[in-house]
């Protein structure tokens, strides 16, 4: 693992904490949950913000919905440390709200230095709130499982997976956009 990728990280974090970043959140967060995995990675995944269990752990997708994700990974033979997940926003909303434009605009650019630092092959946005931040005015349910390529930099936009929990269907339509996963890897130059 590469430890200067890993101080880059450091220091974007602590740049969060030191410029005060949406205040708001912050107080009545536990901690901030920036960011888990390996800094070398090919892919980034990206959902919103943290729930509960982020919150408690300092960890993002510890919950329900990130048991499922590890179910996707494994069902493309990778596992957590082969990928580096965050989230946009970086404190849990009060009561799993949904993030407020602001409070997505406040991270975007330290999710920006994120991915500069790693510079993955790929970004999986998870949900729309992460997709409308990276990749403004499409739909989720017309391009989910496309890669688009923006900025120079491939994304591929997946449904999130705690919808999957409340919706049978969509967990199928997640496992088969994942499964496409490693072919656009291998695509990309």
């Amino acid at each position: 693992m590469s430890s200067n990728k890993q101080t880059l990280l450091d220091q974007i974090k602590a740049d969060i904490l030191s410029q005060n970043i949406c205040p708001d959140l912050a107080e009545q967060a536990t901690q901030l949950v920036f960011g888990d995995g390996n800094p070398d990675a090919d892919m980034v995944f990206i959902g919103e913000a943290p729930g509960k269990n982020e919150d408690l752990q300092g960890i993002p997708f510890v919950g329900a919905a990130g048991k499922f994700l590890n179910e996707m990974l494994a069902s493309i033979s990778l596992k957590r440390e082969d990928i580096y997940i965050t989230n946009i926003v970086k404190y849990r909303p009060p009561n799993n709200r949904d993030p407020l434009p602001d409070e997505k605009a406040a991270f975007l650019p330290f999710l920006q230095s994120q991915l500069e630092v790693i510079q993955p092959k790929i970004v999986v946005t998870l949900g729309r709130h992460s997709m409308d931040s990276l990749l403004p005015g499409l739909q989720i349910s017309q391009v989910h499982g496309q890669p688009k390529r923006y900025n120079g930099q491939v994304y591929l936009p997946l449904f999130h997976p705690a919808a999957a929990l409340y919706n049978g269907g969509l967990r199928q339509t997640l496992l088969d956009d994942f499964a496409a996963i490693p072919t656009i890897l291998a695509k990309i130059k």
